[in-house]
């Protein structure tokens, strides 16, 4: 992978050619591939599980429908998960200082 940057010092705005450190063989690729479609399934029972719980019908949650139809917008829902991640993150930001 090759990545250009700008050189931010220079007068001349110089651009410059530097390879990527990351391995991409056909083994690296498919172990990614692995992992994302492991998250992936862990995801998709982490949602059944919840929505059997009554998570995704908070007070919130709008849904609208008629006979063949139905939208849903998970408002409370998303603003408790955007909570929840931005706690995570923080606490994994604090704790790798």
């Amino acid at each position: 992978m090759v990545t250009f940057h700008r050189n931010v010092y220079s007068e001349s705005a110089k651009y410059s050619v530097r390879k990527s450190k990351m391995d991409l063989s056909p083994q690296q690729i498919g172990k990614w591939l692995i992992a994302i479609g492991i998250a992936v399934a862990v995801m998709g029972g982490l949602m059944l599980l919840l929505g059997r719980l009554g998570f995704f019908r908070l007070p919130g949650d709008l849904q609208f429908g008629g006979r063949n139809w139905r939208v849903y917008f998970p408002i409370a829902t998303c603003i408790i998960l955007s909570i929840i991640l931005t706690l995570i993150l923080w606490l994994i930001n604090y704790f790798r200082k």
